[in-house]
């Protein structure tokens, strides 16, 4: 689906080159959050900050499929979720209610991404939460944060909450309601969502098998962050993945860059 179908011209010569690239970044995110399955039709969000623009963010058009999504559809708005620019589109302002007060307490949060994953949810019914289950929960468990459910996100009351619990984690359990994770990319943020995910996914079949489970030591949950810095060479997960990423979303469809 590109843009032109959508009926939206290009903006690409209408913004900066750094804002365009962020555009293409966080389309393709939405590209790949539907090819991996974890929409929850229109009803959940990733936002970035506009480079250079501390109050300026891009989110999803309300209404399209994560499918559809292109870099020209994406929307900007400012911290109450007020539209910036011309565009036939809606958002949903009560959708960036955690986004914004992530965005303003956490200014290496360039990347905010939610998801509804059935999955998720299920682990994040669980008392104990996450646990140390496989080599890809040591990464999540060494900067992950929960948060409890007060209802649909829709009061600014919960925000100094929701900040708090956070604090300097990049993964956020949202108890009852799904999974968050934040990146100074958005390239980082998609593939600790896809960690955060994987946990989810291993955690849930190991449990329903039946059989006792073996825990990981502690002791190497502490020693996670360096572990992760040696095997990903110092360049960060997401810079190492992202690359490949795109190439498989420009070989099914490369319109999201439009």
């Amino acid at each position: 689906m590109t843009a032109p179908t959508l009926g939206i011209k290009s903006r690409q010569g209408d913004v900066s080159e750094a804002e365009w690239q962020t555009r293409v970044d966080l389309a393709a995110a939405y590209r790949l959050v539907a090819l991996f399955k974890w929409d929850d039709l229109v009803f959940t969000h990733i936002t970035a900050r506009v480079p250079g623009a501390d109050n300026e963010f891009l989110i999803n058009p309300y209404g399209l499929m994560f499918e559809e999504i292109t870099a020209s559809s994406l929307v900007k708005i400012d911290t109450a979720g007020n539209k910036l620019d011309d565009t036939p589109f809606p958002v949903n302002p009560a959708g960036f209610t955690i986004h914004s007060a992530i965005h303003a307490a956490r200014h290496d949060a360039q990347c905010v991404l939610h998801t509804h994953t059935l999955n998720g949810v299920a682990v994040s019914a669980q008392k104990g939460g996450v646990l140390p289950l496989s080599q890809q929960s040591i990464f999540v468990l060494a900067s992950l944060a929960y948060h409890d459910y007060e209802g649909v996100a829709l009061r600014d009351d919960e925000k100094p909450r929701l900040v708090r619990d956070l604090g300097t984690n990049d993964f956020l359990m949202l108890r009852n309601h799904g999974l968050l994770t934040v990146g100074g990319t958005v390239a980082d943020a998609f593939v600790s969502m896809y960690l955060f995910e994987a946990v989810c996914n291993i955690q849930v079949r190991a449990m329903a098998g039946g059989s006792e489970l073996v825990q990981v030591d502690p002791r190497i949950i502490a020693g996670a962050r360096q572990q992760a810095k040696e095997v990903t060479k110092g360049a960060g997960a997401g810079a190492l993945a992202w690359p490949g990423l795109l190439r498989r979303l420009d070989r099914i469809d490369p319109g999201y860059r439009g």
